[in-house]
């Protein structure tokens, strides 16, 4: 059975586990790209692979066998595409409020509370740390 949650206890998961899309283009385009540049990745793999396969073709020479199996032992590994994971809604929340107070739209003190509230509500990521965000 489901254990029943607090709205304190949601709020903080959710400042936690959602993110934002801060990378700075269309958030809903995503979906395509990231499908189509895993897509071209492999495509790009399995191009280099079948290359290295074909020159194996036709009759067997020992000179050219040797430098084809020093060849296939030093090949490179295949790359992997990896998306650049979204900001975390805790982290997108304060660094609003910190633009906010920067650019004197609402009071700084009041923001430097929001500020510290939020930051004590978010379990930050080991992704995120990297980042000075408040």
């Amino acid at each position: 059975m489901k254990k029943r949650r607090s709205p304190q206890e949601k709020k903080r998961l959710s400042y936690s586990k959602d993110r934002r899309n801060t990378y700075g283009e269309n958030d809903k385009s995503s979906r395509r790209n990231i499908a189509r540049n895993k897509r071209n990745q492999h495509r790009s793999d399995r191009h280099r692979e079948q290359q290295q396969l074909s020159a194996a073709l036709g009759p067997v020479d020992e000179v050219v066998e040797a430098g084809f199996d020093e060849r296939l032992t030093r090949a490179r590994r295949g790359s992997r595409w990896r998306k650049f994971p979204d900001t975390q809604l805790g982290l997108y929340v304060a660094s609003t409020l910190a633009v906010r107070a920067r650019k004197g739209i609402s009071i700084a003190r009041t923001e430097q509370a929001r500020i510290e509230k939020v930051r004590r509500n978010t379990e930050v990521d080991g992704l995120q740390l990297r980042r000075k965000w408040w």
